[in-house]
């Protein structure tokens, strides 16, 4: 019930407010375990992503954001769930499997922490790690900004990326984790290209 009305709000908010433009959507699967990945511009990454996804999405935040008691309460209603930053948190990724395994849609930043310039960077493992250990559809998203009022933010999703080779072959949680990364650059570059060619 929190979930739905602060999509609500968060919506009625940043929708005008970034003139949010919304592509492939459709390419999120209705139902089974979905691993949505995205770059990361901003602090608003994840609001975004939630409010334009068709599907309620789980979210890992930083685990001392959980320790304030108000704070807590409230990011476990919007379906957050606590990480340690900076080590191998073996809690925050069985409780990502099990998310996906209950057939839920797990929200991710490869990148493990925002960009500073814009630009796309390299991609963390952690990614790969969910990717290979479950049947979750990976679906690509690219959020091409700035964040800047009244000015247009894009969010776009991509088609599933099949990794049945990877898997067969029997590849690392990187390289599952770095075909990602390069699925997003596509989508942002496809993107940007297009629209330099409408605006000639």
């Amino acid at each position: 019930m929190l979930y739905k009305v602060a999509k609500s709000l968060v919506s009625v908010i940043l929708f005008p407010l970034y003139r949010i433009k919304v592509i492939g959507k459709d390419n999120i699967p209705k139902n089974g375990p979905v691993l949505i990945c995205s770059n990361h511009i901003s602090n608003f990454d994840p609001p975004v992503v939630g409010i334009t996804s068709p599907r309620d999405i789980y979210f890992m935040a930083k685990g001392e954001l959980f320790e304030k008691p108000f704070l807590g309460r409230l990011l476990k209603g919007i379906h957050a769930f606590p990480v340690k930053r900076g080590l191998a948190d073996r809690n925050a990724l069985r409780m990502g499997l099990q998310i996906l395994k209950e057939g839920n849609t797990l929200g991710l930043f490869p990148e493990g922490t925002r960009s500073k310039t814009g630009e796309i960077g390299n991609a963390l493992a952690g990614a790969g790690f969910f990717a290979l250990r479950s049947k979750a559809d990976i679906v690509p998203c690219a959020i091409v900004g700035p964040y800047k009022k009244f000015q247009r933010l894009t969010v776009i999703y991509g088609k599933p990326i099949n990794i049945q080779e990877y898997r067969s072959k029997k590849a690392s949680a990187q390289e599952v984790a770095d075909l990602i990364m390069d699925e997003i650059k596509k989508l942002k570059e496809n993107y940007q290209n297009q629209t330099t060619l409408l605006d000639k």
